[in-house]
């Protein structure tokens, strides 16, 4: 296998663009959004879209292991309001009907959050059952659940909350994990280290396992760790530092899934992606 690396690339225009936003960037692997995330509906994915989107992804040799698109930032599978969340389930299918018009086979979202309404326990069984509304609908598109840093009322800052919505789940066979290093530092999984963060992958792998891992999010931090603040940083000018990252492109368990900057400086992102290779080539 091979390492795949890259970031989340604007696909204002058409979701081809995201394909030519990539490549300018070097990068081995993109998220991107397949709609608007910060509006509930939108224009259906034209066919004409999804083609050129093909197409594109084709001619630059990328395959869908190498995409992680995202959802909308407003969808809640756990809001304790009914009619809210069944918006927000309708908004979740279409996203993953999208993932899937454009073949792509997996989509990243957050679990969502309480409000301080509702036990988490009772939470995260309705982000469960949403879940499997979703993948009912949608075959061959597997939902994968990112690590949170559990800001407010956020679900899924700690592996045994995410743990909990996948036991939960009727097809827990189609649920992934996406990684993603600020927000598990923030929720005060140590990663600073060599050693604590082999420990804290060796919990991941007792709590969830690694072959659910479906993507990484590669950002530092400006949070402090611990603080549950959700705040990211350029690699190696934040709270964490150049270690994980190191240790992640050193590690076979991390070949084979995109992995994503979301890193806060865009210009800087050839240059991380350069030095994140330069970390394969010397271990």
């Amino acid at each position: 296998m091979s390492y795949y690396i890259g970031a989340h690339v604007s696909a204002a225009g058409g979701p081809a663009n995201a394909v030519e936003n990539a490549q300018a960037i070097g990068a081995t692997a993109f998220a991107l959004f397949t709609k608007n995330q910060k509006v509930w509906t939108t224009a259906p994915l034209s066919d004409e879209a999804a083609r050129s989107f093909h197409e594109a992804c084709g001619k630059a040799g990328y395959a869908p292991v190498q995409i992680l698109p995202h959802d909308s930032y407003l969808i809640n599978l756990a809001n304790p309001d009914p009619e809210k969340r069944r918006k927000s389930i309708e908004a979740f299918v279409d996203e993953m009907q999208r993932a899937a018009q454009l073949g792509l086979d997996r989509l990243n979202f957050h679990p969502g959050a309480h409000l301080g309404q509702i036990p988490t326990q009772t939470a995260l069984s309705l982000v469960a059952q949403a879940l499997d509304e979703a993948i009912e609908r949608t075959p061959g598109v597997r939902p994968v659940i990112e690590t949170t840093a559990g800001q407010g009322s956020s679900l899924g800052s700690t592996f045994e909350e995410i743990a909990t919505i996948i036991d939960a789940s009727d097809h827990a066979d189609r649920i992934g994990v996406c990684i993603d290093t600020c927000h598990i530092f923030a929720a005060g999984y140590d990663i600073r280290t060599e050693d604590t963060f082999c420990r804290t992958m060796e919990r991941f792998e007792s709590v969830i396992g690694f072959d659910r891992l479906m993507g990484m999010h590669l950002n530092d931090a400006k949070s402090a760790f611990g603080s549950h603040v959700d705040r990211h940083d350029s690699l190696g000018r934040g709270t964490i530092g150049w270690e994980p990252f190191r240790q992640i492109m050193r590690n076979a368990r991390f070949e084979g899934i995109p992995l994503i900057l979301e890193t806060t400086d865009p210009t800087l992102w050839p240059q991380e992606i350069e030095t994140l290779k330069g970390f394969i080539i010397s271990r």
